[in-house]
């Protein structure tokens, strides 16, 4: 997430009902550059492509409490995953996103999701750019 200032760099295809994020990530073949680090959450339990190191908290065993190590653990995880749901609200302040919707021309779900995480990468880009202007000026 560092590296890319927050944008949004893929977006899968949407999926009527209810259907797992790891089943989705499985269907759509998603390749990652080789010694990536993945940062998922506990929805892609089980999803780890080749070459990349999966970084995901610990799901608590049934009947069983975490160790201290575990635990800082995830909270390690969890400080850097906050950034992504951070990024994710903002994408949210689009309502059309949040409201029930309820046009059912082909695609266009796609297309209004596509449009506000552009708007979300364009905010990101001339919230970067209006700061740069001004630490020059200063």
């Amino acid at each position: 997430m560092h590296d890319r200032g927050g944008k949004v760099r893929y977006l899968s295809d949407t999926y009527e009902g209810k259907k797992h994020d790891k089943a989705i990530a499985d269907e759509e073949n998603i390749s990652f550059p080789e010694g990536s680090t993945l940062w998922q959450d506990t929805g892609f339990q089980g999803f780890a492509p080749k070459g990349v190191t999966v970084q995901q908290p610990q799901k608590k065993p049934r009947q069983r409490s975490l160790s201290t190590i575990e635990k800082m653990n995830n909270r390690s995880i969890s400080s850097l995953r906050v950034e992504v749901e951070h990024h994710i609200g903002s994408i949210k302040r689009c309502q059309i996103v949040v409201q029930p919707f309820r046009n059912w021309v082909d695609h266009y779900l796609d297309d209004v999701m596509e449009t506000a995480c552009g708007l979300h990468n364009f905010r990101l880009t001339h919230r970067r750019q209006h700061s740069q202007a001004g630490s020059r000026v200063a």
